[in-house]
């Protein structure tokens, strides 16, 4: 079993956090979701997983692979 897990930006009563999928806990809290993104997105890319961004609804607005996509955009 691997702990790669998919890292979501998800909004936070101090801001924004960046959370392990299943985890309870952030890894981290910053003030702005543009941080979030860039601590999420180098955590992702470093894993090779998936980074999903949550409005401030909490929906998915928008997932980035950076792992093994089994689904690769044609050419």
């Amino acid at each position: 079993m691997t702990n790669k897990r998919n890292q979501h930006v998800v909004p936070h009563s101090e801001g924004w956090a960046v959370k392990g999928a299943g985890s309870g806990r952030a890894t981290k809290v910053v003030e702005t979701q543009r941080e979030a993104i860039g601590v999420a997105r180098g955590i992702a890319q470093n894993q090779a997983t998936e980074m999903l961004i949550h409005g401030e609804n909490g929906q998915i607005r928008e997932r980035n692979s950076y792992g093994s996509d089994p689904f690769p955009p044609k050419g």
